[in-house]
């Protein structure tokens, strides 16, 4: 009798890939197999969801969506954005009478728009924005008011690293500013503080369903004191391929100046943000914080900062005190009488850091104090100016830049990035992309010293035109958090929006699997 070694490896990857795990068993009952190194794949699939831009007439919308260079996920495939709109009726898994009208007119042959609408095919159906090519931005335009929420995926070579950003322009009224988020992936579960129910502000959160079914999903507001009394936030549906914007204030009838949202969902996954509009102050999109944590980095408050304020949450059972510090320029330090900060379970906090920065870029590091393990999210308010110049950001805490992570959606002379190592010295790779309409890529190497912040001004492609991407990639040393401030000029104003940069998810890892299994030949 004689045993021969078969190896099970490259078939247990490929199952792990699909169900995120695998597991094999030696014959006999000799025990579980032995594990090998995990592989590192790029995924072959993304999706992203962008809310709907600014109900303002005097708005201007742009889409500007990016896959970095790299290993890709095998076929070419494609990447596109199209509107979030239910399907038509007769496209409905109920319709059969639609799906007999559909093939008659197929039959017909008459290729008109009513027969594509029964086919699920209509005008609406076309994508807003394609990405062409790797490493080079592609870009659209909208000025239409009531503009709808995207969903978009991204398949094959495009997928790994795949972002878009949404920028809007309001020159006037009670939504003025430079409104910017980076279209999120869907998930179950998001945390934002910094949202607010005061008379002043107009915080809509926006609910974003990119399935062919509806999603059912509840909405809790905290607030100094604890949760806020709330029926209307129950059971909210979100209907198939569609979003939905609800005013933050009309689920409660307490008003409060710092509150933070939770959001999460009973059935299905959306995509979620919060548009902030705040009267003499300006607008922008709050996005969701990093998941709850001990520590977190809140990077990129501009040097030039009027007023930033600190909103933190405690989600689970015991209170949290976090000890507060700027990573500035070239050192780490507590600001003065604010080295601490107290967060009652289930109850939002605040303290106002005035102008922390004092003339040079920083980032908040929030850590647990000696005894205090509970988990926290967070977000800065952040206004540049004063007066009627005023205007008004958000910087969630956000996870590191891991091994790449990129942004959308920078112009000449007005992009800067924030680069912060809340540890050990770290060295990091950033690249400007060819522009959307032209030019050639440029990389520069970084060193970010151990605990401050580095505000780089980055080098724009040889020969710009358009609009570009900037990549961060970790070369050695500690973890590095980013962001990336854009600022327009419009009325004298220096409208700002600031959008950080945790890692892209390009790669997935999968579990290997090794075993000798025996096969018995007579």
């Amino acid at each position: 009798m004689k045993s021969t070694p078969l190896y099970l490896a490259a078939g247990t990857v490929a199952l792990a890939a699909v169900t995120g795990f695998a597991a094999l068993n030696a014959p006999g009952g000799q025990g579980p197999a032995t594990p090998a190194a995990a592989a590192h794949l790029p995924v072959e699939r993304s999706s992203l969801l962008c809310p709907a831009p600014s109900m303002s007439d005097l708005a201007d919308t742009t889409y500007t969506s990016f896959t970095p260079e790299g290993d890709g996920g095998g076929e070419a495939g494609a990447a596109e954005l199209k509107a979030a709109e239910p399907l038509p009726a007769d496209d409905s898994p109920a319709g059969d009478k639609g799906k007999a009208k559909a093939e008659d007119d197929d039959k017909a042959g008459d290729g008109d728009e009513k027969a594509d609408a029964a086919k699920g095919k209509t005008a609406q159906s076309k994508p807003v924005l394609s990405v062409k090519d790797l490493g080079r931005p592609s870009t659209a335009d909208t000025s239409k008011s009531g503009a709808p929420a995207l969903v978009g995926t991204a398949t094959g070579k495009l997928a790994p690293g795949w972002t878009t950003q949404q920028t809007t322009t309001a020159e006037a009224g009670g939504a003025r500013g430079l409104l910017g988020v980076s279209c999120t992936t869907p998930d179950t579960d998001f945390w934002f503080p910094g949202a607010s129910t005061a008379a002043a502000r107009q915080d809509y959160v926006h609910l974003t369903n990119p399935d062919d079914s509806a999603a059912v999903a509840d909405i809790e507001l905290y607030g100094a004191e604890g949760p806020l009394k709330s029926d209307a936030g129950e059971g909210i549906t979100v209907p198939a391929r569609s979003s939905v914007p609800i005013l933050i204030s009309t689920l409660t009838g307490e008003a409060a100046e710092n509150v933070t949202v939770h959001v999460t969902t009973r059935t299905g996954r959306v995509g979620a943000a919060v548009s902030a509009a705040e009267d003499k102050v300006g607008s922008d999109w709050l996005a969701k914080s990093a998941d709850p944590a001990q520590t977190l980095v809140l990077p990129g408050i501009p040097s030039d900062a009027t007023s930033v304020r600190l909103v933190a949450f405690a989600p689970g059972e015991d209170d949290a005190d976090m000890k507060i510090q700027l990573m500035g320029k070239n050192t780490a330090f507590s600001p003065a009488g604010n080295d601490t900060l107290h967060i009652k379970s289930r109850m939002t906090a605040s303290v106002d850091l005035k102008n922390v920065t004092r003339g040079e870029p920083g980032s908040i590091r929030l850590t647990s104090t000696d005894g205090s393990r509970t988990p926290v999210v967070a977000a800065l308010r952040v206004v540049r100016g004063s007066g009627a110049g005023q205007e008004v950001a958000f910087i969630p805490a956000t996870a590191p830049v891991g091994d790449r992570a990129s942004v959308a959606d920078n112009r000449a002379k007005a992009s800067v990035l924030s680069l912060a190592a809340p540890g050990a010295t770290a060295k990091v790779k950033v690249t400007a992309s060819a522009g959307s309409g032209g030019g050639e890529k440029t990389s520069k190497t970084y060193t970010v010293k151990g605990g401050t912040t580095l505000e780089v001004i980055p080098e724009a492609p040889e020969g710009l035109k358009g609009a570009y991407a900037l990549t961060v990639e970790t070369e050695s040393g500690g973890p590095v958090h980013a962001a990336r401030t854009l600022t327009l000029k419009e009325g004298g104003i220096s409208m700002f929006t600031v959008q950080t940069m945790p890692d892209d998810g390009g790669t997935v890892e999968v579990p290997a699997v090794r075993q000798d299994l025996s096969v018995l030949d007579d």
